[in-house]
């Protein structure tokens, strides 16, 4: 089938942004002609290719033709710019030269992640602007399968149809708390009965380290919650005494391991909660993403354990 590239151009804006009204602004066109595209590719297809809640989701048939909108977008911005790279080099490269052309890439990526090791790994990566979409390690890869981004960093083993993956590293996470709320809620250790009543900090609902702590060491508890949906706060959550929570073993955590940062200590001297990481990404043959996925991996080999 031929597929017509303004009307996948409107599914992919109208997914990313969320309505047809905001895909309208993107594309610099009004809500109709949104809606009459996605019409028109809706009848190509001979199928719902969107939910029309708020925001705007795509259907199974959606997704399929959601990565492919996704692929053409990214190939034809690596031509276009290949093409102004061939025109600056016939023209010269005078003080009036065409500004650079940016390709986008769409990722997903654990709040961990960003605010360790991802970043730094991005800045490497010339000509590129980057959508991130935050979520849970065991989240990253639904975004993948649903074709709202193109690689991601995700705990999932299995790979996902259309992608390769490649193992990360690990990051290791370790639960911890202030000495004082240690002494008032765990004076005997990390007892089933102490983990049943002493507050937790979750990031947010999506989050299930904590969860995978207490299945090991109280599986019946079910104690207060803390939802603190932010990686600096989080951390602040725990180190001003009002929960436990898993942090992350990493430099950011300054004096984890020997209980002289901030007053944090161990529940546990020895009990550890690795996560290992895979890269996922599509199976495109694209300069750009592998330019992005390569630095990627290069940075995880730095930072995380190894697998």
């Amino acid at each position: 089938m031929r597929w017509d590239s303004r009307q996948l151009e409107a599914l992919a804006a109208v997914v990313a942004e969320g309505s047809f009204d905001a895909a309208a602004r993107t594309l610099h066109v009004t809500p109709s002609a949104v809606s009459q595209r996605i019409r028109a590719l809706e009848n190509a297809a001979g199928s719902v290719l969107v939910r029309r809640a708020r925001p705007v989701v795509a259907t199974a048939s959606g997704q399929a033709l959601l990565r492919l909108a996704r692929q053409t977008e990214l190939l034809g911005a690596e031509v276009a710019a290949e093409l102004g790279a061939d025109d600056q080099g016939d023209q010269g490269t005078g003080s009036g030269g065409a500004s650079e052309s940016f390709v986008t890439v769409p990722l997903a990526v654990s709040a961990d992640s960003l605010a360790t090791w991802v970043m730094p790994a991005l800045a490497q990566v010339e000509g590129v602007t980057f959508d991130l979409h935050r979520a849970d390690d065991s989240r990253t890869a639904d975004l993948l399968r649903e074709g709202v981004v193109m690689a991601a960093v995700t705990s999932q083993t299995a790979q996902v149809q259309g992608c390769r993956s490649t193992p990360l590293g690990i990051m290791r996470y370790r639960p911890a708390c202030t000495r004082a709320f240690a002494r008032h809620w765990f004076p005997h250790g990390p007892t089933p009965e102490a983990l049943a009543q002493a507050p937790v900090v979750i990031f947010d609902r999506t989050d299930d380290l904590q969860d995978m702590y207490l299945r090991e060491h109280a599986p019946d508890a079910r104690p207060p919650r803390h939802h603190v949906p932010s990686t600096v706060e989080y951390e602040e959550t725990i180190r001003l005494g009002l929960g436990w929570g898993m942090l992350l073993d990493h430099p950011t955590i300054g004096g984890l391991e020997d209980g002289t940062g901030g007053g944090i200590t161990l529940l546990e001297a020895d009990a550890v909660l690795d996560i290992p990481l895979h890269l996922q990404q599509w199976k495109l043959r694209s300069a750009v993403l592998d330019r992005v996925t390569a630095a990627l991996r290069k940075e995880a080999t730095r930072e995380l354990l190894p697998a």
